[in-house]
């Protein structure tokens, strides 16, 4: 099964197809389930839905995103808003393989929240001196910048 792609994943890559440039790969997401917070009479229900990924340049490791989903009638037509609540773990799930030139830090996950100007992002940054892959996820509004975050952190051990 292919995970079905977010807008922002689609437009960047059919922007990279158009001008013909490498454009950083980030992670899909695949829906783990949801959960009804709030019953709506008219469009879907409010909902919290779970999506995990894995890095995509360094396998071993995986991660889950919760995100609260607006739903009523904006919802179940893609125009709401989605709140800037979410959660983020991350774990080792099998032997970790870093690249040899790991960036410093590099987005690994993007998801729109709404239709226009913001996402949730998941940022991969190197711990470097405690051998640990920090994985901040922010929420970013462009008009009112990113107050919502959240962090987790894999130590990059021998699996066993």
């Amino acid at each position: 099964m292919i995970p079905a792609m977010t807008t922002i994943q689609r437009c960047v890559g059919v922007l990279g197809l158009v001008l013909g440039c490498g454009v950083p790969w980030v992670a899909s997401a695949e829906t783990v389930g949801c959960v009804t917070t709030a019953w709506k009479l008219l469009g879907a229900n409010h909902r919290v839905c779970v999506e995990a990924f894995g890095d995509p340049k360094v396998p071993g490791v995986t991660c889950h995103v919760s995100q609260a989903r607006t739903g009523g009638i904006s919802g179940s037509l893609g125009l709401a808003e989605d709140p800037s609540q979410f959660s983020l773990a991350c774990r080792q799930t099998g032997p970790i393989t870093l690249p040899d030139k790991l960036p410093k830090d590099e987005v690994v996950f993007s998801e729109d929240t709404s239709i226009l100007f913001k996402e949730t992002r998941v940022v991969r940054l190197w711990d470097a001196q405690h051998r640990t892959l920090v994985y901040l996820g922010i929420s970013r509004k462009l008009v009112e910048g990113a107050p919502a975050n959240s962090i987790s952190t894999v130590p990059v051990m021998p699996w066993r």
